[in-house]
């Protein structure tokens, strides 16, 4: 069993981790537009709908907002998530851990 916490996280959440880390580093910023759906597929090897999904994270936690037309962009920091906002993707969060958690215990059962 691999100990890289990112090959335990489907696709969508290493797409999410990805830009974060872009983020962080001082890679992307504020303003900055993020590449296309069909780069970002390219880019990471998944498919257009799961970096749609990502990006819909991205855009609930209120680090990416999206205009009709033109793409994403990142979130200024005067665009800083609502509480709610943030509460919500914490309890998206927690809730795919737990499925994850059970995942594993159930792998580890199945292979004892």
């Amino acid at each position: 069993m691999s100990s890289d916490p990112s090959r335990q996280q489907v696709p969508y959440q290493q797409l999410v981790q990805a830009v974060l880390t872009q983020i962080r580093r001082g890679e992307l910023r504020p303003g900055d537009k993020l590449p296309s759906t069909q780069q970002l597929a390219a880019e990471h090897g998944v498919a257009a709908g799961t970096v749609q999904r990502a990006l819909a994270d991205l855009r609930s936690r209120g680090v990416v907002y999206s205009q009709t037309g033109r793409g994403s962009f990142v979130s200024s920091s005067d665009d800083k998530p609502t509480a709610a906002l943030t509460l919500e993707g914490l309890a998206r969060e927690l809730i795919e851990l737990r499925e994850r958690v059970e995942q594993l215990e159930q792998a580890q059962r199945s292979g004892t």
